[in-house]
């Protein structure tokens, strides 16, 4: 087709500005004209809908998937044309070849990715970064893809096993700033890395972007700052707290996002206090802030969500036959009983309940306290006897975070705030939150009115389309890449989560394939899922380009 026509559609255009009627023509994968009574060789029908931009998501974890699923899913059904991955500091590049399975057991431990799946699935066709985002544009993309360069992988790449255990010598950070240099100028969007408590890596150890002096750091990152391109993103931690990251950003004048500004009761009114003084100021920070419920699905024979726990962390580096002897030990279980109760995110036992289990379908849906306290139990014991009944094959379900409406309602309507913390591509065993845009457009706008329309379709397109400087996207307009989500908006929701076994090696995850509401998503001029549904021909001809990014300054 050489030329389309969305027909009838309420057009949100991105800025933020009221919707109107209001046809769209598309020409040569750009936005050709919008106005009334247009036509074209061919035509999307939009009546009752909202012809919006493609929306952006910022924080992913797609590096190794977007080898084996070019079409990103399930993002790619919720209205997603863009992603960021590389988030964290995790990337998979630059890797040497003696490092593969360092970096596979990496992503095992910190974000819940099966390394028999990685190694089956990344072609390990590159070594360097910029070798890595032409082994990916070699095969193509259905979706528009970017990533940063992480600082994990640079250190490893630079020090070897030497990066868990020390600082970088001078020559050492010198050669991992060049790499970002180079990194930088042939794609890269930013730098990221992780500070985060929460990151412990093999045999218990910090991840080594965590060992790092904070002087490295900002060595490598003012790399961007002599571009004058790119965006530094973070978790939060030691050396990098609240104060801090602002402080770091007004020294650099790179543009920084962190992860994450979650809605925990309690704590989110302090780091938003800050927050509202800093953009006062006009100071360069981008929170990300989620509106699901973390919402952790978990097994005991994978029990990822306790490792912050010393005794947990520890049985990663024994063979998982022991697992079931140390949980049938008394006082190993009031060891790790003790041990949750002071990890970075304690553990909040009222909010786990049982999802799945063959030998106790009675439980399925009910508290895991409700259920110890028949017993006459500390949940922990229930859920581990549970567990042993059927070869530590229960699962339960764990609401660990972001779950304090208000705050998430105030985050919502606060300035500078960023979308994000969907981790498409990551924690896929445990939980699926790519739907994070049919569910702030389902249940936020039209359920709750939280914010207005217009403001939530900005936020989900030409916000962090401004964020990441991208050229040309997240806005309507002539002249614009016609990356276009139509939804409809009585109707957008995220629809339901399920289990699906479609990963290399055998490995499951979940999947969001049913969203409610989206009608046609096009990228760059190519419609990819049509008539609410996907079309597989995509597959073939891959539409997804890397976004341009331009100049910050």
């Amino acid at each position: 087709m050489s030329s389309i026509v969305i027909r009838g559609g309420q057009v949100i255009d991105g800025t933020g500005a009221p919707g109107r009627s209001a046809d769209v023509l598309i020409r040569d994968g750009r936005i050709a004209e919008i106005g009334p009574r247009l036509s074209g060789d061919a035509t999307l029908d939009a009546s009752g809908a909202v012809v919006a931009p493609g929306f952006i998501d910022i924080h992913t974890h797609y590096d190794a998937q977007v080898f084996w699923d070019p079409a990103l899913t399930p993002s790619c059904f919720h209205g997603v044309t863009t992603v960021v991955a590389g988030n964290c500091g995790f990337t998979i590049a630059p890797t040497r070849a003696a490092d593969r399975e360092t970096i596979a057991l990496t992503l095992e431990k910190v974000e819940d990715m099966n390394p028999a799946s990685l190694m089956a699935g990344i072609p390990w066709d590159f070594e360097t970064f910029p070798e890595y985002l032409a082994s990916v544009e070699k095969r193509g993309t259905v979706l528009n893809y970017s990533t940063y360069v992480g600082h994990t992988a640079l250190r490893l790449f630079h020090m070897g096993a030497a990066a868990y255990e020390r600082e970088a010598t001078d020559a050492e950070t010198r050669a991992m700033a060049q790499s970002v240099r180079e990194a930088m100028e042939a794609g890269a969007v930013g730098l990221a890395t992780s500070r985060a408590p929460t990151h412990v890596g093999i045999g218990g150890k910090p991840v080594c972007s965590r060992i790092a002096a904070l002087s490295e750091f900002e060595t490598m990152a003012q790399e961007l700052a002599k571009l004058g391109r790119g965006v530094i993103a973070s978790t939060l931690g030691s050396g990098f707290a609240y104060d801090e990251v602002y402080a770091f950003q007004r020294r650099l004048g790179v543009p920084v996002t962190y992860t994450a500004l979650l809605a925990i009761p309690g704590l989110w009114q302090h780091a938003s206090k800050i927050h509202a003084e800093e953009f006062r100021k006009g100071t360069g920070v981008w929170p990300q802030i989620s509106v699901r419920k973390v919402t952790l699905q978990m097994q005991l024979k994978a029990p990822f969500s306790f490792d912050q726990a010393p005794c947990f962390s520890a049985l990663y580096a024994e063979k998982p036959e022991m697992r079931v002897v140390r949980y049938r030990d008394a006082a190993w279980r009031a060891r790790a009983i003790e041990e949750l109760k002071s990890t970075p995110l304690p553990t909040r036992w009222e909010n786990f309940d049982l999802a799945e289990s063959a030998v106790h379908p009675q439980y399925i849906e009910r508290k895991l306290v409700d259920i110890a306290r028949e017993r006459g139990e500390h949940p922990f014991d229930a859920m581990v006897a549970l567990s042993l009944e059927e070869n530590l094959e229960t699962r339960f379900r764990y609401v660990q975070a972001n779950d304090d409406e208000a705050g998430i309602t105030h985050l919502l309507q606060q300035d500078q705030m960023a979308l994000g913390l969907s981790d498409a591509g990551a924690h896929v065993g445990m939980l699926c939150d790519a739907p994070l845009p049919t569910d702030l457009l389902g249940n936020w706008v039209r359920e709750r009115g939280v914010i207005p329309l217009e403001k939530a379709v900005h936020k989900l397109t030409g916000e962090p389309a401004g964020i990441f400087r991208f050229e040309d996207r997240g806005v309507l307009r002539p002249g614009a890449f016609a990356d276009v989500c139509v939804f409809e908006p009585d109707r957008v929701g995220p629809g339901s989560i399920r289990r699906v076994r479609d990963f290399p090696a055998g490995a499951d995850r979940l999947t969001a394939d049913t969203p409610t509401g989206i009608r046609h998503v096009l990228v760059n001029g190519t419609p990819i899922h049509q008539d609410g549904k996907s079309r597989p021909d995509v597959l073939a001809t891959r539409p997804g380009r890397r976004p341009k990014q331009l100049s910050f300054r």
